[in-house]
């Protein structure tokens, strides 16, 4: 039928705005039930596939900030290697420790911003799904309060009738 949570939801509020208002009821109106708890259906099938979306995400922020650890160690190692073959020399001793200050530091540095890169993306998209899941839960409650009233109304409205 539709691919994502926010189109079915679009779906189901065209549904309501477009649907027949009841007489002397401004706020209340007339839906397929069966379309309307279709689509309701449909958007509680798809919400665990936004989660696990965030759950992927999670998991590859990790890995991410994980390979970003391993290539700053594997940098580190490398310039104590290149530290210890260069002790010849005192003056040459004094630039490898130098020069391997230096690259920890880089690699220090980039694997701190790494880290506050992926932490901010990750942190986006979960702000993201978890307003897309927010707004979808709003947009069900929603449609249930005006779905129970327009039952209410029509139960009333029919008692009223007879």
């Amino acid at each position: 039928m539709a691919n994502g949570v926010n189109e079915l939801i679009d779906m189901l509020y065209s549904m309501i705005a477009d649907a027949w208002g009841i007489p002397f009821g401004s706020e209340k109106c007339v839906i397929e039930r069966d379309k309307a708890l279709d689509l309701l259906d449909e958007i509680k099938a798809q919400l665990p596939s936004e989660l696990a979306e965030a759950k992927r995400l999670i998991t590859a922020r990790a890995e991410f900030i994980a390979n970003a650890k391993k290539e700053a160690d594997s940098i580190k190692m490398t310039a104590e290697e290149h530290a210890k073959r260069l002790v010849d020399d005192q003056t040459i001793v004094k630039a490898a420790k130098a020069k391997g200050n230096e690259i920890i530091a880089q690699a220090e540095s980039k694997s701190a911003e790494l880290r506050r890169a992926a932490n901010d993306y990750a942190d986006d998209a979960l702000r993201r799904t978890e307003g897309a899941i927010s707004e979808a839960l709003d947009e069900v409650r929603k449609s249930r309060l005006k779905f129970r009233s327009a039952s209410v109304s029509a139960a009333s409205y029919e008692e009223a009738a007879e």
